[in-house]
C-alpha cells in the first residue's frame, strides 16, 4: 500500500461512494482501447469453490500496464518495485484462499494506472508520482482519460469483489471480509519494525480478535500501523465492509518476508490460523453495536 496523500482529506468518510455500489452490480462494458482480447482482464477469482464465510481479496495483486498506455513511460525495473504493486500479496491470497477454503478476488492491473484501493476523487487515484518516481504517463490526464481507466480497470475489478459479496449474501452466508496488502520495510530511510499491521476503521469485530490472535504467535503487528484503516481516501475497507455491516479488516504484510514463495506460504500459513478460529467465533459475526463502533 503506498503512502497516504493526507492532503486529500476533503473526502470524507460521509461522502457518497464514487462509483456507488449499486452501478458495481451492473455488468461493465469493456472500454475500447485499453485492453485488447489477448490482454489480462482488470479481475481474477479463485477459491470459488470454498464454503468458508469470508471472502479475500487483493486490491494490488498485479503489476500490468495496458500496451495501449506504453508502460507509462516508466522502466520495466520501475513497474517491479512497490510503486506498481504489493509485492507478494497475491501469493499470500492464492495461498489463503486454498488454505480457508475461501474465494477470492485479485486485481489485474498496476496500482499505477489507476488504484484500486483510492476513491476516485482522491488526488492520488492516477499518480503523477510515487515515492519520488515521476510517472510520466499519468501527467495532465483529461477527464476522459480518467474516466476511461476507471472504467476499463476499477469498476470492473469492484464490480467482480460486490457480486461476490452478492452471491455469498444471496446464499444465506454474510461473509467477514479481509482485504490483503503489502508494505516496505524501510520507507523514507526509516525501517518499519512491525512484521504485520491490521487496519480497521469502525468495526473491530474482526481487527481486534486477529491482531490479538497474531500477537499470540510472538508476531509484531501494528494497530493500523503502518498506514491507518480510518483514512479518508481509500475505498475497498469502506466500500466493500463497512458500507455493507460486514466484519472487515485489512491486512498489512511486510514485503520482505512474503518476497518468494516460501515466505508467502509460511505467511499464509500463519494467517490461516489465526484467521480460521475467529471464523467460528459468533462474536465475531454479532450486529454491531454503535456504541462499540470506532475507537
Amino acid at each position: 500500500m503506498s503512502e497516504r496523500a493526507m492532503s486529500d482529506s476533503a473526502v470524507s468518510h460521509s461522502g457518497a461512494f464514487e462509483p456507488p455500489l449499486s452501478a458495481l452490480l451492473r455488468s461493465v462494458p469493456p472500454e475500447p482501447g485499453l485492453l485488447g482480447r489477448d490482454e489480462p482482464p482488470p479481475f481474477s477469482f479463485c477459491g470459488l469453490e470454498g464454503a468458508a464465510p469470508l471472502v479475500l481479496t487483493c486490491d494490488h495483486a498485479s503489476n500490468y500496464v495496458p500496451r495501449a498506455l506504453g508502460d507509462l513511460g516508466l522502466e520495466r525495473a520501475e513497474l517491479a518495485r512497490h510503486i506498481a504493486w504489493d509485492i507478494g500479496a497475491a501469493e499470500v491470497t492464492r495461498r489463503l484462499a486454498r488454505l480457508l477454503g475461501a474465494p477470492a478476488v485479485l486485481s489485474g492491473f498496476s496500482r499505477l494506472v489507476i488504484d484500486a484501493n483510492r476513491r476516485l476523487q482522491a488526488g492520488n487515484s492516477i499518480p503523477e508520482e510515487s515515492d519520488g518516481t515521476p510517472v510520466p504517463g499519468n501527467r495532465a490526464l483529461g477527464p476522459e482519460e480518467r474516466r476511461g481507466r476507471a472504467a476499463a480497470l476499477f469498476e470492473p475489478y469492484h464490480g467482480a469483489v460486490a457480486r461476490l459479496i452478492e452471491a455469498r449474501l444471496a446464499s444465506g452466508v454474510r461473509p467477514a471480509l479481509l482485504f490483503v496488502h503489502s508494505f516496505t520495510p524501510v520507507m523514507d530511510g526509516v525501517e518499519r519494525p512491525w512484521e504485520a499491521g491490521i487496519l480497521w476503521d469502525r468495526d473491530p469485530r474482526l481487527a481486534l480478535p486477529l491482531i490479538r490472535a497474531l500477537g499470540a504467535r510472538g508476531l509484531t503487528v501494528g494497530d493500523n500501523e503502518p498506514y491507518s484503516g480510518t483514512s479518508p481516501i481509500d475505498y475497498s475497507l469502506h466500500a466493500h465492509g463497512e458500507a455493507r455491516g460486514l466484519p472487515c479488516a485489512l491486512v498489512e504484510i511486510r514485503q520482505d518476508l512474503i518476497d518468494t514463495a516460501r515466505g508467502a506460504e509460511r505467511w499464509a500459513g500463519l494467517l490461516a490460523e489465526a484467521v480460521r478460529p475467529l471464523l467460528a467465533d459468533p462474536a465475531v459475526f454479532r450486529e454491531l453495536q454503535p456504541a462499540e463502533a470506532g475507537r
